[in-house]
């Protein structure tokens, strides 16, 4: 547990450092901007390696016994989250993570149309589902941090793109999109994409995890 615990300690610490200039500057004078990001990625790949390697050698400590519905959330609640992460990281989106400003029509929004931080809020589907149905003091020490990351997530961001935008934080802001137009702007091969990659995850659960995540 001593393992899980530090690495959750390294993901925090590692998720912040882009966020805190009297580090990311001199790191991006001396690596230059593509270096720092380069050097970023791998941190936080090898970061959430050493996570995932932490948590599946963690000792099972169970703090609330498993419902038999509580089963069902995951596979239920994945495919918007599947959904929301595919669209919001293809999708031109200002205020949050995704592809940026280029491209982006504050008439035809897209996702941003419907949410600012679809990204997050695929992660925060994903850190709330599986909470439920794993009442160990390991999940709750991996899935409990990153929900609360995850809700905190879009408070932070847009205090941040505001500061940047400036006015542009106006002129950018999306107009209200009712639902045929939402799935028109967003597009059928995102919306496979996100099919897909949730059918991909369903393959591979009880591979990589060793559980399938269908209840039986």
């Amino acid at each position: 547990m001593t393992a899980l615990v530090l690495a959750m300690a390294a993901f925090l610490l590692s998720h912040g450092l882009p966020a805190n200039p009297r580090l990311r500057g001199p790191l991006m004078r001396r690596l230059g901007t593509r270096g720092f990001f380069v050097a970023y990625t791998l941190l936080s790949l090898s970061v959430v390696a050493w996570l995932a390697h932490a948590y599946a050698a963690a000792p099972y400590v169970e703090l609330w016994p498993q419902d038999p519905w509580t089963r069902w959330v995951p596979p239920i609640a994945m495919l918007p989250a599947c959904l929301l992460l595919v669209i919001g990281l293809s999708s031109p989106n200002p205020y949050s993570l995704g592809l940026g400003r280029r491209r982006y029509n504050p008439a035809r929004p897209g996702i941003v149309g419907l949410v600012h931080h679809p990204v997050i809020w695929a992660l925060t589907l994903w850190a709330a589902a599986h909470l439920f149905p794993n009442g160990d003091l390991a999940s709750l020490v991996l899935f409990g941090p990153l929900l609360a990351l995850s809700l905190s997530g879009p408070r932070v961001l847009d205090r941040r793109r505001a500061r940047d935008l400036g006015e542009d934080w106006i002129r950018l802001a999306p107009r209200l999109t009712p639902p045929p137009a939402l799935l028109a702007q967003i597009g059928p091969w995102r919306m496979a994409g996100g099919v897909l990659l949730y059918a991909v995850l369903l393959y591979l659960h009880p591979v990589v995890i060793g559980v399938s995540p269908l209840p039986s």
